[in-house]
């Protein structure tokens, strides 16, 4: 895959433009850039922050940041590719962080005001 960097490690466990908000944001599911290692929340958050890092940088592969999944996805041709090279690790998010999260955050109507 072009533009894949397998030796960049995650940004942190979370969504970078989350949690450098004020007030903080949160997150129904994680990303991962995989050029440059940023996390950020998929399209159906609030935020919309993977993609909005793909449009502003180029970057466009990012896999799944999730437990249990392998994905990827390649914003500018719109394909998902089921495997793809090994990331630096972590691969996922922390099993101990919930989804939708962080759940300190969760307004009570969050499914609401997720993006469909």
């Amino acid at each position: 895959m072009q533009g894949v960097d397998p030796s960049v490690p995650p940004s942190g466990p979370g969504c970078a433009d989350c949690d450098a908000a004020d007030p903080q944001g949160w997150w129904f599911h994680l990303r991962r850039c995989a050029a440059c290692g940023h996390i950020g929340c998929c399209d159906s958050s609030p935020g919309q922050h993977a993609s909005a890092h793909a449009a502003a940088t180029g970057h466009r592969i990012v896999r799944s940041f999730e437990p249990g999944e392998e994905w990827f996805w390649d914003y500018q041709e719109e394909t998902m590719y089921e495997s793809g090279p090994a990331l630096a690790a972590p691969e996922h998010r922390p099993l101990t962080q919930s989804a939708p999260g962080p759940a300190e955050r969760l307004p009570e109507d969050w499914p609401q005001r997720l993006h469909r």
